[in-house]
C-alpha cells in the first residue's frame, strides 16, 4: 500500500511541475524571452537612457539661452489706491552665447562622452549576466528533470526487488536481514526522489524569474561555435571585449576629463549677449506741476561679458586636488578590472575543460557499473552473492548517472560562463530571434530635441547591441575653443 501510494504521489508531482506542451521551448527561444521580459535588463537599458541624457546636457552647454522678462510698477498715492499717478511697463529679451569657457564645456562633454560609453559596456555586462543566467536555469531544469526521472525509476526497481525478495523470503530463500535491507534502500530511494522533486519546483520557479513564463518541455541544446580555442585566446578576447574591462578604461578617461573641468574653472570665461527691450511710461513729467507724459521706447544691445576669478578660498584649488585623486583611483580600478577578467577567464576555462573531463570519466563509471550490476544480478541469482551486493551494485549505477547528468550541466554552463566572460553571451553573437536595442539611437533621438516643451518619444527597451561608440562632436564653431 506504501509503495503504491508513492507511485500516485510522485506522478502526480510530476505532473503538476510539467504537463505536456503542444511545442518544446529550445535555450534560444528562453534567451528571446529573457530579452523581452527580465526586468534587471530593462531597468539597465532605463539607467543607461539617463545616463545618455547627460551628454545631451552637456551638448546643451554650447548653445545660446533665450529668457524673457516682463515688469509691471504702478505708482499709488496710498495704501489700496490704484489711481493712475505713474505706470511703468518693460519688456526685454535676452540672448547669451557661450564662447570661451577655459575648455570647460569640452572637457565636459568628454566626460559625459565616455561616462555614456562606459555605461554601455555595463550594459553589455548586464545583457552578458541575463544571457547566462538564462543558461543556468534552463539547464538546472533539465538537470533536475533527469534526477528526477532517474530517481523515481531507482523506486520503481528497488519497488520490484522487494517484492522479490519477499517472496524469496516466503520460501526460504532470503532471510529477515536481506528484506531489510531491501527495504531500508527503497526508504531511501524514496526520499532521494522526493528531494529531486523538490530541486525541480525551485529551478521552475527560477526559470520563471529570469525568463518571465514557466519552462515547458525543454530541449538538450548544443553549445555554439564560439568557445575560445585555447586559454590565452580567452584572455585576449576578454581583455579586448570584456564589457568591464571596456568599461573601466572609459571610466578613466571620464575622471581624466574631469581633472581639465576643474582645471578650466580657473580661467576666465566671455560670454556674447544680445537684447532687446520694450518700455511703456505713462505718468506725470518729472519737470513739474501736473503735466502728464508718456512714451515708448525700443532698446537693443550687444554686449560680451567677461569673468574672472581672482579668488576663490582655496575652494577650486581642493576641487582640482579632489578630481586627480578620483583619476588616480580609476586608474588603480582599471588595473584591478584587468587582474580581474584574466582571472575571469582562467577560470572559466578550467572549469569548462574540467567538466569535459568529468563527462568522460562519468561515461566510463556508468558503463562498468552497468556491467558490475549486470554481473551481480547473475552472481546473485547462483547464490555467490548476497541481496546486499545487487543494492550497493544499483546505487552505484544511480550515482554515477547522476554524475554524468550534473557533469553535463556544468560543461554547457561552464561553456556560456566563458563566452560571457569574453563578452560574447549576447543577442547578436548568438543570433537570437530578437529585436536588437542600441542605445545609440536613443541618444542621436534625444539629440534632436532642442526644444525643453517637446513631447517625448518612445523609449521603451527591446534587446541590447551595444558596440559602436558616439562619435559625434560639439556643435560649437570650429574656429572657437570653449
Amino acid at each position: 500500500m506504501g509503495g503504491r501510494f508513492f507511485v500516485l504521489m510522485g506522478g502526480a508531482a510530476l505532473a503538476a511541475l510539467g504537463a505536456t506542451p503542444a511545442a518544446a521551448e529550445s535555450l534560444r527561444d528562453a534567451m528571446a524571452a529573457a530579452y523581452a521580459n527580465n526586468p534587471v535588463l530593462a531597468g539597465a537599458r532605463a539607467g543607461q537612457q539617463a545616463v545618455s541624457e547627460t551628454v545631451v546636457q552637456q551638448l546643451g552647454a554650447f548653445r545660446p539661452t533665450v529668457g524673457a522678462s516682463a515688469s509691471l510698477d504702478q505708482e499709488t498715492t496710498g495704501p489700496g489706491r490704484f489711481n493712475d499717478m505713474s505706470r511703468l511697463v518693460t519688456v526685454g529679451v535676452q540672448l547669451s552665447q557661450p564662447v570661451y569657457h577655459g575648455g570647460r564645456l569640452q572637457a565636459g562633454l568628454k566626460a559625459a562622452k565616455s561616462r555614456e560609453i562606459a555605461g554601455r559596456e555595463q550594459l553589455r555586462g548586464v545583457e552578458n549576466q541575463t544571457i547566462f543566467d538564462t543558461v543556468v536555469a534552463y539547464m538546472d531544469v533539465l538537470r533536475l528533470q533527469a534526477e528526477v526521472d532517474l530517481t523515481s525509476n531507482q523506486v520503481r526497481v528497488l519497488e520490484r526487488q522487494l517484492q522479490a525478495s519477499n517472496d524469496r523470503f516466503e520460501v526460504g530463500d532470503l532471510t529477515r536481514t536481506d528484506v531489510a535491507q531491501s527495504e531500508a534502500r527503497l526508504a531511501l530511494a524514496r526520499s532521494q526522489s522526493i528531494a529531486a522533486l523538490g530541486n525541480l519546483a525551485n529551478a521552475r520557479a527560477t526559470y520563471e524569474r529570469v525568463v518571465g513564463h514557466a519552462p515547458e518541455n525543454l530541449e538538450q541544446p548544443q553549445l555554439p561555435g564560439l568557445i575560445p580555442g585555447t586559454q590565452q585566446q580567452a584572455i585576449d578576447l576578454a581583455l579586448a571585449d570584456s564589457p568591464f574591462m571596456l568599461a573601466a578604461k572609459s571610466d578613466q578617461e571620464a575622471a581624466r576629463q574631469d581633472v581639465r573641468v576643474q582645471k578650466g574653472a580657473r580661467l576666465p570665461s566671455v560670454d556674447a549677449t544680445f537684447g532687446v527691450g520694450y518700455t511703456n511710461f505713462r505718468g506725470l513729467s518729472a519737470a513739474g506741476a501736473g503735466v502728464r507724459t508718456s512714451g515708448i521706447d525700443y532698446t537693443q544691445n550687444i554686449g560680451a561679458t567677461l569673468t574672472l576669478p581672482i579668488f576663490q578660498a582655496g575652494v577650486q584649488g581642493s576641487r582640482i586636488r579632489q578630481a586627480e585623486a578620483r583619476f588616480s583611483q580609476a586608474e588603480q580600478n582599471t588595473l584591478s578590472a584587468e587582474r580581474d577578467t584574466i582571472e575571469s577567464a582562467r577560470q572559466a576555462w578550467e572549469n569548462l575543460q574540467s567538466a569535459r573531463s568529468t563527462i568522460e570519466s562519468a561515461k566510463i563509471q556508468v558503463s562498468a557499473n552497468e556491467l558490475a550490476l549486470e554481473g551481480t544480478r547473475a552472481e546473485n541469482e547462483v547464490g555467490s552473492r548476497d541481496i546486499l551486493d545487487v543494492l550497493n551494485a544499483e546505487q552505484e549505477l544511480l550515482d554515477a548517472r547522476v554524475t554524468l547528468v550534473r557533469a553535463e550541466r556544468d560543461a554547457f554552463v561552464a561553456g556560456y560562463a566563458l563566452l560571457a566572460t569574453v563578452g560574447r553571451a549576447e543577442a547578436d553573437d548568438l543570433e537570437l530571434p530578437v529585436e536588437l536595442y542600441r542605445p545609440d539611437d536613443y541618444t542621436a533621438q534625444a539629440k534632436r530635441h532642442w526644444v525643453d516643451w517637446a513631447p517625448g518619444f518612445d523609449a521603451q527597451p527591446v534587446a541590447t547591441q551595444v558596440k559602436a561608440p558616439d562619435t559625434m562632436g560639439p556643435p560649437a564653431p570650429p574656429s572657437v575653443q570653449q
